[in-house]
């Protein structure tokens, strides 16, 4: 990554931060973009702390002109771009029967959306460099996952685009790839949105048992590092995906009992 150019979005804190210090501490020169000006400052601080040049723009993942407006920065200010990752997203906490459908749309703008607007501004750049082109998804892409049907809805849909794109770009030398973190300990839960589209304030997850972001960007760096096409994370994560394949019934009713198990989950 010595001198290589790296767009990451929704790097303000959690898993995208760990990235840009990950890459960064390898030699990559660091774009990285968030919604809140402050966060946004603090981690610039934070990187370049470390001596890791980078710059920070304000950008909404969901908005096609933010995106748009993030790719042309990072080129007018480095000349080039040779790693995009999509890693900016929400998530959402309620039953479906419950849940007022924009929340949905929110979900999909940030997640799924927010994913092509990005990838469609750098393809030309990341098309010059041979470069690639990543998409932070989920556990929740492989399986759908109940009080999160709108998260799991935007991963799938995250999986299937790149996938597609990926074949698309099949004699470019493009690289793309798919990393899937299992449950990975961040803000992501507080700010997961509840049935009336209201941040859910607490995580209903013991955060401290979960794999750090650091380590998540540990592996993604080297999978990228490494051209793979697919990562997924935690024994976990690998199990559910490996079980779902065979044995779908078994694993919706493992799903099923885990989730149940969260405070006010609303299943039985």
């Amino acid at each position: 990554m010595k001198d290589k150019v790296i767009l990451i979005t929704g790097a303000s804190s959690g898993i995208g931060l760990a990235l840009a210090k990950e890459f960064g501490k390898h030699g990559g020169r660091i774009s990285f973009t968030g919604r809140n000006i402050e966060r946004l400052e603090t981690a610039k601080l934070e990187l370049q702390a470390l001596g890791i040049e980078c710059i920070g723009i304000q950008a909404d993942a969901a908005s096609e002109t933010d995106q748009r407006k993030a790719v042309a920065q990072t080129i007018n200010h480095y000349g080039r771009l040779d790693v995009l990752i999509n890693n900016a997203g929400i998530s959402m906490r309620a039953l479906f029967k419950d849940l007022d459908l924009e929340v949905i749309r929110r979900v999909m703008e940030t997640n799924f959306f927010g994913t092509v607007y990005a990838t469609k501004a750098a393809l030309p750049y990341i098309l010059k460099s041979k470069g690639s082109i990543v998409g932070i998804s989920s556990i929740a892409g492989y399986k759908g996952l109940p009080l999160r049907t709108g998260y799991s809805a935007s991963k799938f849909a995250m999986a299937g685009f790149l996938e597609s794109l990926e074949i698309e770009l099949l004699k470019k030398d493009v690289h793309v790839l798919v990393a899937s973190p299992g449950f990975t300990a961040s803000s992501i839960r507080e700010n997961s949105l509840t049935k009336n589209g209201d941040a859910q304030g607490i995580s209903p997850r013991e955060e401290a048992k979960m794999m750090s972001p650091e380590e998540v960007a540990a592996r993604i760096y080297l999978a990228v590092k490494n051209r793979k096409r697919t990562l997924i994370l935690t024994s976990q994560g690998k199990l559910t995906v490996w079980l779902n394949k065979f044995f779908p019934a078994l694993v919706n009713r493992l799903v099923y009992n885990t989730l149940a198990k969260e405070p006010d989950s609303g299943l039985e």
